[in-house]
């Protein structure tokens, strides 16, 4: 499996790592009856590092995936997946 290890994948597992600290750390707010606004917060903090993680490695196999099994073609027929790599970056 190693031939699915990009140069972006130990930066994702940091950045997951730390929202699973940031989810202990919500959970225990929880338990210990923290106000409802101090938990959202950092809820939000989990969510935003699992988007960001969860985008950075889709665009990572779109950039390197994608372009290693279409391999080598003409501009002129690149332009569709250049273009679904672009728009890709909206969701």
């Amino acid at each position: 499996m190693s031939d699915h290890i990009h140069a972006s994948h130990p930066a994702i597992a940091k950045r997951l790592k730390r929202a699973g600290g940031h989810l202990a750390k919500v959970v225990a707010m929880i338990e210990g009856g923290s106000p409802c606004f101090d938990i959202a917060t950092q809820l939000q903090a989990v969510e935003s590092a699992i988007v960001q993680a969860k985008r950075t490695l889709i665009q990572d196999h779109l950039d390197h995936c994608l372009d290693h099994v279409v391999g080598d073609v003409s501009p002129e027929r690149r332009q569709p997946i250049d273009d679904f790599k672009a728009i890709a970056k909206f969701l």
